[in-house]
C-alpha cells in the first residue's frame, strides 16, 4: 500500500464517510474496547514488583505489534479472496480508529444542558469524557473542559489515525490506536503509573509528534471558512504557547483553538481532589461561553476536511506527474 495511491485515497475517504454515517454503534465490535480489556489484564499482572519501567516498555512494544501483525495477515488473506471484500474490511477497521461523529456527539451532550443552564447535567456529561473532577465546576470551566477535549482529540482520534492509515493502512492505524489507548490508561505521572506507563507515554508522544503539528496547521487553514475566527491571533498564540503544555503534542491543537476563539485554555484542574496546574494557553479576550464548544467542533471539522483536501491535492499532483512523464 503506497502513499498517495488510489487505494489509500479510498481508505481515507471511505473510513471518514463510514464514521460520519455510523460512528461507533454498540452492536458492532470495537477494537479499542478490546484493547482496553487487554491493557487492564496486563497492567494488573505486570504493574507490581521490580522493573516496572521495563515491563511497561515491553507492553508498549508488544501490544501494538500484536495488533499490527494479525490484522495485516487477515487483510492480506481477505484481499487474496476478493479485493472489494478486503477493501470493505479495511475501511471498517480504520473507521473504528476515528471518532469524528462520536467526538461531536460527546461535546454537544455537554453543550446542550450547559446552554440551557442545567449545570448538574453538563457536569455529568463532561465527567464522561474527561478525567478531571467536575462536581463543582462553574459554567466557564465546563466549557473549558469540553473545548480542550475536542481540540486534543482532533489529533488523537482523527488526524493521527488518518496519517497512519495513509502510511500503513488499517494495521498501522490500529497499532497507533493501541498505543494511544495504552497512554490514556497507564500514561500518567502519578505514583502508580510513573514507571509502568513511561514507555506508553513516550511512544504515544513520538507517534503524535508530526500529526499534532499538522493538525494545528489544518485547523488554521480550515478557520478561513469559519466565521468569527481570529486567524492571525491563532497563529501567534500557537507559536507562543504551544510548547508551554506539559505534553509535547497536545499544546498545538489546544493553543490554536484558544487563539482562533480568542479564549484562554489551561489553568487549574483537580484530579481525585489533587489540584494540578497547567500552563495557560491564549489570552482571555472573551469569557468562556457555551457557544465556544460549538465553535470548537467547527474547528475540528475544518481540520479533517482540510487534511483530506491536502491529501487529495497531493494525489492529483502525483497523477499529473506520471501522466506528464508518460507523455515524455
Amino acid at each position: 500500500m503506497q502513499p498517495f495511491a488510489e487505494h489509500t485515497l479510498l481508505l481515507a475517504a471511505g473510513s471518514v464517510l463510514l464514521d460520519l454515517i455510523i460512528g461507533d454503534p454498540k452492536w458492532l465490535p470495537h477494537p479499542v474496547i478490546f484493547f482496553g480489556k487487554v491493557i487492564r489484564i496486563a497492567e494488573g499482572s505486570l504493574n507490581k514488583g521490580d522493573r516496572r519501567k521495563i515491563k511497561g516498555i515491553v507492553l508498549a512494544v508488544c501490544l501494538p505489534a500484536a495488533v499490527f501483525i494479525p490484522s495485516l495477515l487477515i487483510l492480506k488473506w481477505l484481499y487474496s479472496i476478493h479485493y472489494a471484500g478486503g477493501l470493505c474490511a479495511e475501511v471498517y477497521l480504520i473507521s473504528t480508529t476515528l471518532a469524528i461523529k462520536g467526538l461531536k456527539k460527546a461535546a454537544l451532550e455537554v453543550y446542550t444542558p450547559l446552554a440551557a443552564g442545567n449545570l448538574s447535567e453538563a457536569r455529568k456529561k463532561l465527567s464522561e469524557i474527561v478525567g478531571r473532577d467536575t462536581a463543582d465546576l462553574p459554567s466557564g470551566e465546563i466549557t473549558r473542559g469540553a473545548v480542550e477535549t475536542v481540540a486534543e482529540n482532533t489529533v488523537d482520534a482523527i488526524i493521527s489515525p488518518l496519517v497512519f492509515a495513509i502510511v500503513g493502512g488499517a494495521p498501522l492505524a490500529l497499532a497507533y490506536r493501541a498505543v494511544n489507548t495504552l497512554d490514556s490508561m497507564v500514561g500518567y505521572k502519578n505514583e502508580r503509573y510513573h514507571d509502568f506507563g513511561f514507555g506508553s507515554a513516550r511512544l504515544d508522544d513520538l507517534m503524535n509528534l508530526f500529526p499534532a503539528r499538522l493538525c494545528a496547521l489544518c485547523m488554521w487553514v480550515g478557520s478561513f471558512f469559519i466565521r468569527g475566527m481570529k486567524r492571525r491571533y491563532g497563529w501567534q498564540v500557537t507559536r507562543r504557547d504551544a510548547k508551554k503544555h506539559p505534553s509535547p503534542n497536545s499544546g498545538w491543537p489546544e493553543a490554536m483553538t484558544a487563539g482562533l476563539l480568542g479564549i484562554q485554555l489551561g489553568g487549574a484542574n483537580t484530579y481525585s481532589g489533587a489540584v494540578s496546574h497547567r500552563a495557560k494557553l491564549g489570552d482571555a479576550q472573551s469569557s468562556l461561553l457555551p457557544v465556544h464548544i460549538k465553535q470548537s467542533i467547527h474547528i475540528m471539522n475544518g481540520a479533517w476536511i482540510v487534511f483530506l483536501a491536502i491529501y487529495l491535492c497531493l494525489f492529483m499532483l502525483r497523477r499529473m506527474y506520471y501522466v506528464a512523464a508518460a507523455w515524455g
